[in-house]
């Protein structure tokens, strides 16, 4: 048995040990644990923040406004992912990894198709491969940051890192040592480790003399749960840590992709066994309709670009109508903008989450009979009654399983489990009535709008409407959360992967420039 892992034995013994002493047993013959509160899910998904010498140096730094911001936002998504963490046993389907050298190429040239994986409408990922051979991870392809990361084989210190695959250098003849020391900065807590250098397998390419972290600590027990085993940065050289080259600024210097462009379609399906695709290289036809509507980078740090009005029911906000900075973020789940705007949005939702299936069903198919109801004057307790997916017990609407309680105080019947279908469109109605109450007009009511380019996109319910949970568990969860940076910054917009799922996303790496289509 080898030095590395005979200390990896020990170091787990360890943390057992350890563990120990956290559990106790009472005199009833349970076990009990102490438990610490802290939002799960609460590092990874917040924005690397590069640690650099020129902002972050001396007792009056500031950290930019922008990067902030993406931190703020992936920190209030954190609840999707711990809802989703625990819906995930009940999904039927397992996704297959296809292999580094399957995928095929999409047009004449040079392009790699790289399959993602669609885990609850709330992680998108897919695999590369670094060192030669390939050592095989799943990573997010994240255009918030900059990095690639993985985990080392000389993690020994996180608990993460065991049941996640480690990079081993010796096992690659490309690899070159660098040994630099790295820290990618979180809200809550960094991941350390160290550069490395090797060729990165995305696809049908190879990227030789890549540099890359080998992650030697991931804070606390949230790389336990993540899908994935490290990230893909996307975003700009000006945001990486310690200056290091991007793995997509090494594709374009070596000539490995004819047009200077990548492109990602992400299924909202989640059920559906194609999770999404990103393209280097180009774009893959069969996932958008029509023609891109494309706008400029107004910033080379993340994907910025200047957004136009936004829309409420086809009439105006105000609140962008002389433009405000938006960045195109493939590692934020939600949609995050002014505060004033999302209070109005989340208000007529009437919801704090993310639907099931039936409460998207309830929503678009059902929406327009609850305002007619309402507009006849039906008690807003019985619409859902009268529309047939609830019954109704003199005071509400109940599931089909649940009897009035007898003047005796006891029930006469009662189901283990509401109806789903009852319950969300108890959840729907909250939204529907505020809609109706707020008086809009009954065709723009359930729709919202941003301007880009000079095209308005419209957003339906069905796409701005998360799930987390299943079943009478399922919640419906706005996909819109609140984001307030002043002027001159601001106002701020973060469209994430509620908007990127509803349109197809080119970035032009030559042109400077984003383009959106409609999915297909």
């Amino acid at each position: 048995m080898g030095h590395h892992e005979t200390h990896g034995i020990c170091t787990i013994l360890s943390l057992l040990l350890v563990w120990s002493t956290l559990v106790s047993a009472g005199d009833d013959g349970l076990v009990r644990i102490a438990l610490k509160k802290r939002p799960a899910m609460e590092d990874i998904y917040n924005t690397p923040v590069p640690k650099s010498t020129r902002e972050n140096s001396g007792a009056g730094s500031k950290v930019h406004p922008v990067r902030e911001a993406v931190n703020q936002v992936r920190a209030q998504a954190q609840r999707i992912f711990t809802e989703a963490a625990a819906m995930e046993q009940r999904l039927k389907r397992r996704w297959s990894h296809r292999g580094i050298g399957g995928n095929r190429r999409v047009r004449e040239g040079y392009q790699a198709v790289v399959p993602l994986k669609n885990y609850v409408n709330a992680q998108y990922f897919g695999q590369i491969g670094v060192g030669s051979p390939p050592q095989n991870f799943t990573v997010v392809f994240d255009t918030g940051s900059a990095n690639l990361w993985v985990p080392s084989a000389e993690c020994f210190f996180s608990l993460a890192c065991y049941f996640h695959p480690k990079y081993v250098s010796r096992r690659s003849s490309t690899y070159k040592e660098n040994g630099t020391p790295a820290s990618i900065h979180y809200e809550k807590g960094a991941n350390f480790g160290f550069y490395s250098q090797d060729q990165v397998t995305i696809g049908n390419l190879v990227v030789n003399n890549q540099e890359f972290i080998e992650a030697t600590y991931e804070p606390g027990f949230t790389f336990l749960a993540a899908k994935f085993d490290g990230i893909l940065g996307l975003g700009f050289k000006e945001i990486s840590v310690e200056g290091s080259v991007p793995v997509w600024y090494n594709m374009v210097a070596q000539g490995l992709v004819n047009q200077h462009v990548f492109s990602l379609w992400l299924n909202r399906n989640a059920n559906n066994g194609d999770g999404g695709e990103i393209v280097f290289g180009g774009s893959d036809p069969k996932h958008y309709k029509g023609s891109h509507t494309y706008t400029r980078v107004t910033r080379k740090a993340y994907w910025q670009f200047e957004m136009g009005d936004f829309l409420i029911g086809g009439k105006s906000t105000g609140i962008c109508v002389d433009g405000c900075a938006a960045i195109a973020d493939s590692g934020t789940s939600l949609i995050a903008g002014p505060i004033g705007v999302i209070a109005q949005i989340n208000e007529r939702i009437g919801a704090t989450g993310v639907a099931n299936e039936e409460c998207k069903q309830v929503v678009s198919g059902y929406g327009q009979e609850m305002i007619e109801l309402l507009k006849s004057e039906t008690p807003p307790t019985q619409v859902c009654s009268k529309i047939g997916l609830c019954a109704f017990d003199g005071t509400s609407g109940v599931s089909a399983g649940i009897k009035r309680v007898t003047g005796e105080g006891q029930t006469t019947s009662l189901d283990s489990m509401f109806d789903a279908t009852c319950n969300a469109c108890e959840m729907a109605m909250t939204w529907t009535q505020s809609e109706f109450v707020q008086n809009h007009t009954k065709e723009g009511m359930l729709e919202y709008a941003i301007g880009i380019g000079g095209r308005i996109f419209e957003l339906q319910p069905e796409q701005y409407i998360l799930k987390v949970g299943d079943g009478f568990m399922a919640q419906c969860i706005s996909g819109f959360t609140s984001l307030d940076i002043p002027p001159p910054v601001g106002p701020l917009w973060i469209l994430g992967d509620v908007f990127m799922g509803a349109y197809h996303t080119i970035f032009d790496y030559d042109k400077m420039s984003i383009g959106f289509a409609d999915s297909a």
